[in-house]
């Protein structure tokens, strides 16, 4: 790639997300190479998140997050106007729409929600205007095939989670117990508990989420079939 385009494509917004992160990274003084060892991924898989050329899964969004000791709205700066989404079929890492007017804004305008899409088929849309260290208050859309985690991994973290289901059918996997939620249905459990949320089916879902108390854990876990 010539070097003109791989500098525009460092410019892009959507890659605002992962410049963050290499810089939280970079203050509390950790290497590229022992983040990745704590999160057990690749190096190389962790640079190509911070870069902007591949997207995260939920999990490991999470366990990055958790690892820093940093909240979801600490990866979006508050800045005047509204970013592009990105065009179909353009590479690009975490991709950032909408943001907020003012810190004194009461109420989520639509049209400006802050986006986070991620690898797995999963997007989430912020409802509270302007964001909480210790509240994520979401509307989650599962693609068809989207996941929380990929393969048959699971994820674990502090807090407690709450979820109705909008459109679509979701399954939900709590340690052992297996779950089945079709529009209308809603869940609460404890984030501590290994968990996995996926499509069933052939309709995306939209849910609307909400997990209080989920900063400051790095537990994570990856089973085989539940």
């Amino acid at each position: 790639m010539p070097a003109v385009e791989a500098a525009a494509l460092q410019e892009r917004p959507e890659d605002e997300i992962g410049k963050r992160l290499r810089a939280k990274r970079e203050e509390r003084g950790l290497s590229l190479r022992k983040l990745a060892a704590r999160l057990e991924i690749s190096p190389s898989a962790l640079s190509q998140i911070e870069t902007g050329r591949s997207r995260p899964s939920v999990s490991t969004l999470y366990a990055i997050v958790n690892e820093l000791g940093i909240s979801f709205d600490e990866l979006f700066p508050p800045a005047p106007g509204r970013s592009a989404a990105p065009a179909a079929g353009e590479p690009g890492a975490i991709t950032l729409r909408g943001l907020r007017h003012g810190p004194e804004e009461l109420v989520q305008r639509m049209a400006d929600r802050k986006v986070i899409e991620m690898a797995s088929g999963v997007t989430w849309e912020r409802l509270n205007p302007t964001g909480d260290r210790d509240v994520d208050f979401l509307e989650a859309t599962y693609d068809v095939d989207g996941a929380s985690s990929a393969g048959d991994t699971f994820m674990r973290h502090s807090g407690r989670e709450y979820g109705l289901i909008l459109s679509g059918r979701l399954r939900v996997t709590v340690g052992f117990d297996e779950y089945e939620l079709e529009p209308g249905d809603s869940i609460c459990f404890d984030s501590q508990q290994p968990h996995r949320l996926a499509t069933i089916g052939e309709e995306p879902v939209k849910a609307i989420w909400f997990v209080i108390g989920r900063h400051g854990s790095d537990a994570r876990a990856e089973w085989g079939d539940a």
